[in-house]
């Protein structure tokens, strides 16, 4: 990830616009370069893509994967959706938030870790399933998951 930088913010933000993109286009680069939405980058979002305050922070606030903070160097989502839960998901996140400290939605103190809820990963018939730093994890139970939060040395 690339550190906050509002120049930068501001051509993507542009590029985007001239492309045709859309607000949610816009909004997706500024999370694939900088990991979030810094909240300087509302004032912009508003005036290029005429759109309220509201509509722009009810179009981040809507979607999983925009945050107005940065996040952990890594990054873990646990599926909460029905499916999953149908298997274990509820048991499994209550064993990561009490080995981390953390609970859904926090990031650890050192920013060494980002624990999420998400809401389907597209593993439904191989779950418990998570997400941790991008890559996917299906078939998850108390074992697996400590050995992959271990592999990331938080």
């Amino acid at each position: 990830m690339t550190r906050w930088n509002e120049t930068k913010s501001r051509a993507l933000i542009e590029e985007t616009q001239a492309r045709g993109g859309a607000l949610t286009s816009a909004l997706r680069a500024l999370t694939d370069t900088f990991g979030y939405i810094d909240p300087a980058a509302i004032p912009p979002l508003m005036q290029i893509f005429s759109r309220s305050r509201a509509e722009v922070l009810g179009v981040i606030s809507y979607y999983d994967d925009f945050r107005d903070t940065p996040p952990g160097n890594h990054v873990v989502r646990l599926c909460q959706a029905e499916s999953c839960q149908a298997v274990g998901a509820r048991e499994l996140t209550e064993l990561v938030c009490a080995a981390t400290g953390l609970k859904l939605g926090e990031t650890s103190k050192d920013g060494k870790l980002t624990l999420e809820a998400v809401y389907c990963l597209g593993l439904c018939a191989n779950g418990p399933a998570a997400q941790v730093d991008g890559k996917p994890l299906a078939e998850l139970d108390e074992n697996k998951l400590d050995a992959k939060l271990a592999a990331l040395q938080i």
